[in-house]
């Protein structure tokens, strides 16, 4: 198993309306097109308490570029981005991603 990693670092109040988006809409559209989501965090102390961070679980790197490439062209998804700008305009001021494997000795997820 290939985890994801991803940081959205959001602009000063933007975190709210992010967090809206995925839970009313993303995470649907993930359920339907197969992406496996492991787990969110805010930062409570840290760098920056604007930032969502995530996992994704992928079982190779070709269903990551397959199934990531589907939810980038998905028409849903298209048309949920655009009303959520806009109504509050662009909300992640940049996003990281890093892909990680487990060692041997972590506990199983």
């Amino acid at each position: 198993m290939i985890y994801e990693m991803r940081v959205y670092r959001c602009i000063p109040g933007g975190l709210p309306a992010l967090l809206e988006r995925f839970e009313q809409t993303t995470l649907g559209i993930w359920k339907r097109l197969g992406i496996e989501p492991v787990a969110f965090f805010t930062t409570v102390i840290g760098e920056s308490n604007n930032d969502l961070t995530y996992f994704l679980a992928w079982k190779t790197l070709d269903e990551r570029e397959r199934k990531w490439s589907e939810f980038m062209v998905d028409p849903e998804w298209i048309e949920a981005r655009k009303a959520h700008f806009a109504k509050y305009g662009e909300v992640v001021a940049n996003v990281s991603s890093q892909l990680v494997a487990p060692t041997a000795f972590s506990p199983k997820l």
